[in-house]
């Protein structure tokens, strides 16, 4: 793999629109510290978001599979448990540096495997090689305490980590996701298997080589590709798995705890969203907009806490739709690999399910104020896309303010007063992020307080950060992840008392 390594951006770029593909793509799993090969010896085609075209192809895994992953990451955990917290540190910041030093490789494949554009794919690949580096400073300092019971015993407390971890990570992030479970896992001394959507299976892939190449030991991470039901469902009812951490859908997610609980095995959800984006009649019109464009058109709207929803005070509401109508009919779509202000939806069947949301919102008479339809790369012709969306004037039981769409597709509502608009704010199944604008601060921390999200922020719909902990109520899951609490589902507490 060393000479697609060494290719920049612009070559991989160029090369991939040439021959339309790119050279040394991982094709077997990765499993004992190597690629192997499916036991089935079957493979799946991984599309191009922005063509609709195959661009390469990858194993298709299986129980049989997994089974081998699994017995590598026993295995593994017993080496990695046991080794020095100091060592793991020096490991981790390791990785950070290589995940740097091959950005440029990792960003051009997220773009291309998942569609988003090449800002976004850099972004992300950037936030993944802070994330090791974070919890790399944290390896060394999970501590216990001692414990005076008065008695002249001594008294005192662990933290261990909890044994082989499953990650399944979804198509809309493959990189950060999948980077925000294995890194404190990892730092807490763990071993994973990694179940990658089956439409972005690369970087994880990849990652897993690159972990090993840094010094994480043979077997600690493993990588099997495949479908959900093939290669999902037999990781996570594994027994030997004890812990899982999961990103995707409620029904999805559902369908995971179901599967664990027989194994009582640690969960960790990080499901649907509904996010309100709360505009009082105070706040800059201008900031409402644009936090509002982006809070929704981000990778084109498949994030799990986007602003789905703006919750606008009436007398603000013209003004900031006039803004933000203006905005979204401003942005250029594309092939993400061209950079353009939004890439591609990342399948043909969620670009029908969008597109299934907005037709059914039309035929009850929605007002669509601008978008509405699928769309192509206006370079090309191809690729699966949807125009940026907005809807108007909805109703607090439409089925756009409380399904997740998981697109483009803002649904905008109004309110008069803070109680309606708290009302408004808590009125889905979901309860992930909410962002709130105002210039008064009293009611800024009324609504922060009384909002139901894991994650609230004032006036900038995305300023938090990796340090802070990230994750949601309700239907939204539950558990955190990033943060230092992000490293409570990967360590339990062990008390041993010295009797005198």
């Amino acid at each position: 793999m060393q000479r697609g390594r060494m290719m920049t951006s612009d070559r991989m770029i160029s090369s991939y629109f040439e021959t339309g593909t790119l050279p040394d793509l991982p094709r077997g799993h990765f499993i004992d510290g190597a690629f192997v090969a499916a036991d089935s010896g079957n493979r799946m085609e991984s599309f191009d978001a922005g063509t609709g075209e195959a661009f390469a192809d990858f194993a298709a895994g299986t129980a049989a599979d997994v089974d081998r992953a699994v017995t590598s990451a026993a295995k593994g955990f017993e080496v990695w448990r046991n080794t020095p917290p100091a060592r793991r540190c020096a490991i981790l910041n390791e990785v950070a540096r290589l995940m740097r030093a091959e950005a440029d490789r990792l960003t051009v494949i997220e773009s291309l495997d998942s569609g988003k554009t090449l800002a976004e794919a850099q972004g992300d690949v950037a936030g993944a090689a802070r994330l090791f580096e974070y919890y790399a400073g944290a390896a060394d300092k999970l501590d216990g305490r001692s414990v005076n019971l008065g008695n002249g015993n001594a008294a005192f407390t662990l933290r261990e980590p909890v044994g082989v971890t499953a990650h399944i990570v979804p198509w809309n992030y493959p990189t950060s996701t999948l980077v925000r479970g294995i890194a404190p896992a990892l730092a807490a001394g763990c071993s994973a298997v990694v179940k990658p959507a089956e439409t972005t299976p690369f970087t994880a892939l990849m990652i897993g080589e690159l972990l090993l190449r840094a010094g994480v030991p043979a077997g600690v991470v493993n990588v099997v590709t495949g479908t959900g039901v093939e290669a999902g469902a037999p990781l996570v009812t594994d027994p030997r798995v004890r812990h899982v951490t999961f990103t995707g859908s409620v029904a999805t997610g559902v369908g995971v705890m179901q599967n664990v609980a027989p194994n009582v095995t640690g969960l960790t959800l990080e499901l649907g969203g509904k996010s309100p984006l709360v505009a009082f009649a105070d706040a800059d019109a201008e900031a409402v907009a644009e936090g509002a464009l982006w809070a929704i058109f981000s990778n084109s709207g498949q994030i799990c806490s986007a602003g789905s929803r703006l919750v606008i005070h009436r007398d603000l509401h013209d003004d900031v739709l006039e803004r933000l109508v203006k905005k979204a009919q401003g942005l250029r779509f594309g092939h993400g690999l061209r950079n353009p202000d939004m890439g591609a939806v990342n399948s043909e069947r969620h670009l029908e399910q969008i597109a299934g949301h907005v037709e059914r919102a039309r035929a009850r008479g929605v007002e669509i104020v601008t978008g509405g339809n699928k769309a192509m790369d206006p370079e090309t012709g191809k690729g699966w896309f949807y125009e940026p969306t907005i809807l108007d004037n909805l109703s607090a039981s439409d089925d756009a303010v409380t399904q997740e769409i998981f697109g483009p597709v803002l649904a905008v509502q109004t309110f008069e007063s803070e109680e309606e608009a708290l009302s408004l704010a808590n009125g889905t199944d979901f309860a992930l992020a909410a962002g709130i604008y105002t210039r008064d601060m009293p009611t800024a921390l009324r609504m922060a307080q009384r909002v139901d999200a894991g994650q609230v922020t004032v006036n900038d719909y995305w300023a938090g950060g990796i340090e802070l902990p990230f994750g949601g109520n309700r239907k939204s899951g539950f558990g955190r992840e990033k943060g230092l609490e992000g490293l409570d589902a990967y360590t339990r507490s062990k008390s041993i008392t010295l009797a005198v």
